[in-house]
């Protein structure tokens, strides 16, 4: 099982200057967006990121509203979070899909994204991942978002030119 493996995870950035982060969630199971959002926050804080938090409806919003905020204000990054737990229809499998795609679309065009929208088969599994002093699937997400932006300001004003060399 995998709760016997260990896992590595990466020390968290330090920064020279402010980062400011958007949490995008989707609230339908409200007690374990809370626990995402809380770790999400631990998580920011330690780096000393200002944190926004927003609120749509659902799973498939997120991208959405992430794309909007990436257009129109001033985020170094984004945490994705909300839970789809599988019912008896297709639908899990749409939603599923289709948000992580438009995430990770809207990461390959630039913006830093940490995903911690869960995608369980129950309720148990999304509480384990959620809890802040459990899996911190928020954190994580918050973690993620942070290194990425990270990267991004390493690498800011780097150019590649047009493919040749000086």
């Amino acid at each position: 099982m995998a709760t016997h493996e260990t896992h590595y995870t990466l020390p968290l950035p330090e920064f020279d200057r402010p980062v400011k982060l958007l949490i995008v969630v989707a609230p339908y199971y409200k007690d374990i967006a809370d626990n995402m959002v809380a770790g999400a926050r631990a998580i920011a804080a330690q780096c000393g990121a200002e944190v926004d938090l927003v609120e749509v409806p659902g799973a498939l919003e997120v991208p959405t509203a992430i794309a909007m905020a990436e257009r129109q204000a001033k985020y170094d990054g984004y945490v994705a979070l909300g839970c789809v737990i599988r019912g008896e229809t297709t639908h899990y499998d749409t939603v599923c899909n289709d948000s992580s795609r438009a995430i990770s679309l809207l990461g390959l065009q630039g913006a830093c994204i940490g995903n911690g929208i869960l995608t369980v088969e129950n309720r148990t599994q999304a509480e384990v991942r959620a809890d802040p002093a459990g899996q911190n699937k928020g954190g994580g997400a918050a973690a993620a978002a942070l290194h990425l932006i990270a990267l991004s300001r390493k690498w800011a004003g780097q150019t590649k030119g047009i493919g040749f060399r000086a």
